[in-house]
């Protein structure tokens, strides 16, 4: 006599949402398995195997429960905890395989049939392990049906797990595999066929609330060790994110540091001229209080250019050290045109010496931006000296034109151009990548660092032929919008 059993709706939505869950938790996990190397790697490895592997199992055990006989079940615990450790084990292949670099898409097909496979067999296992008074046996079409779905929900689930960052993504995508793992296992269910062995009882129809107190239990256990993953994700990814942060402040501040030293020459003759000038003064000074009428008001004026020249020397060295300062990015309301005309007296001296006229264009009316002073004068000091750098071993005039305006939305512009080589259009999309330069001696770090400073301000740096000749840098900068970290 063949028997028919019924799904219980709500333990068949758990059922999903229980898929759902650990897919994205396995999604955040496959994530920090891609980022980490060595024993980090292997852990945070067998971590998305035992959540994704457990997710799944998790889902097919309640999804079982679902199933309501009209003949009392129970599960054999060996083949139940068997069908547990097959589905880790699949899926921590899986993720082994796919989780190193230059995967092929045929390694892709090839890990997604083993692990599509592994799934099917804990699903399988999973049946063999009921026990009642009824034969099983499958209806071989849907089995097939069935085979197909695992080895495409695994095979999606393995190219998603290690390329989805954002989380509006990450969450599509783990709807999309909950969905497909749910319909893996229910047309399995579809596929099985129960023969009584003997006279139905109505006595013994309804078990559906013991196996419903059984599905919750599960599911809150799944949760938990879920909610728990999620937040170990979430603390390591937040450790990461201030490394990295910390990394690239210290990468930026060796850039300051190795481009000022650079221009130590350049900057020792900016600071030597108001010292000397500063020298002569108080040598005036003295000699107009030693004559035999001590001549006051000539005094008092070789005084006052002193202190003006030492004033001066004062700022100039104060830029400087700014530049090498170590600390922690300070937001304020910074005036971008002051910083431009600071880094064109700072440049002062090169310029001059590779005859580069400089055009400034600066609006009146620039509102200020919050953002990090050193950071925005680091970011102008890299345009304008590479600026310079393109334009020295070029013949004919060798003109610098700097502009700041009002933009559209709330934002401002400032552009950068020069008379130098240009760009070539092979290099235009390279220039902002670490390590790419086009100086025999360069680092090329500067513009990578430009372009992810401006970025920190919630704007935009980005690079154009500059018409007849010559190349253009320009930066938005929001004028309203605070800058993130």
């Amino acid at each position: 006599m063949i028997v028919t059993g019924t799904l219980h709706p709500y333990l068949v939505a758990l059922s999903i949402l229980v898929a759902s869950f650990a897919s994205y938790t396995a999604l955040d996990l496959g994530g920090q398995v891609a980022a980490a190397r060595g024993l980090a790697r292997r852990v945070w490895l067998v971590g998305a195997a035992v959540i994704m592997g457990g997710g799944i199992w998790s889902m097919h055990f309640i999804g079982m429960l679902a199933f309501v006989m009209p003949i009392p079940m129970s599960y054999d615990i060996g083949l139940t905890t068997l069908s547990l450790l097959v589905a880790i084990f699949v899926t921590g292949g899986g993720f082994y395989v796919i989780s190193r670099q230059s995967v092929s898409p045929r390694r892709l097909a090839l890990s997604g049939t083993f692990m599509g496979l592994g799934i099917a067999a804990m699903h399988y296992t999973g049946m063999a392990a009921m026990r009642g008074n009824a034969e099983l046996s499958y209806d071989g079409p849907f089995v097939a049906l069935s085979l197909v779905i695992a080895i495409g929900a695994s095979t999606a689930a393995l190219g998603l797990a290690f390329r989805t960052t954002d989380h509006r993504q990450k969450l599509a995508a783990a709807v999309v595999m909950g969905l497909a793992i749910s319909g893996m296992h229910y047309t399995a269910m579809r596929a099985a066929i129960f023969a009584a062995r003997g006279p139905v009882h109505e006595a013994q129809v309804n078990a559906s609330f013991g196996q419903t107190s059984l599905a919750l239990a599960v599911a809150g256990i799944t949760f938990v060790i879920l909610v728990f993953a999620s937040t170990a994700s979430l603390s390591e990814q937040k450790r990461a994110e201030e490394a990295l942060r910390q990394a690239r402040a210290d990468l930026a501040r060796v850039n300051r540091v190795t481009t000022v030293a650079e221009l130590t020459a350049s900057l020792a003759h900016e600071v030597s001229q108001p010292v000397s000038a500063a020298v002569i003064n108080g040598n005036a000074c003295l000699r107009w209080l030693a004559a035999d009428t001590p001549n006051l008001e000539e005094a008092r004026a070789a005084a006052s250019r002193m202190v003006k020249d030492g004033t001066r020397a004062a700022e100039i060295i104060g830029r400087i050290r700014l530049l090498f300062n170590k600390g922690s990015p300070q937001r304020e309301l910074v005036d971008v045109n002051e910083v431009i005309r600071e880094i064109i007296i700072l440049l002062r001296v090169e310029l001059e010496r590779y005859s580069v006229y400089v055009r400034p264009e600066l609006a009146a009316d620039l509102p200020q931006v919050m953002g990090d002073r050193v950071q925005l004068q680091q970011v102008m000091l890299n345009l304008i000296n590479n600026s310079i750098d393109a334009m020295k071993d070029v013949g004919g005039s060798r003109e610098l034109a700097i502009k700041s305006r009002r933009a559209e939305d709330e934002q401002l512009m400032v552009s950068v151009s020069d008379t130098g080589a240009g760009l070539p259009l092979e290099q235009a999309d390279h220039i902002f990548d670490a390590f790419f330069t086009t100086k025999p001696h360069g680092t090329g770090m500067g513009l990578s660092i430009s372009r992810s400073i401006v970025e920190s301000h919630s704007g935009r740096l980005w690079a154009a032929d500059n018409s007849p000749r010559g190349a253009s840098f320009h930066l938005l900068l929001p004028t309203k919008v605070a800058a993130h970290e």
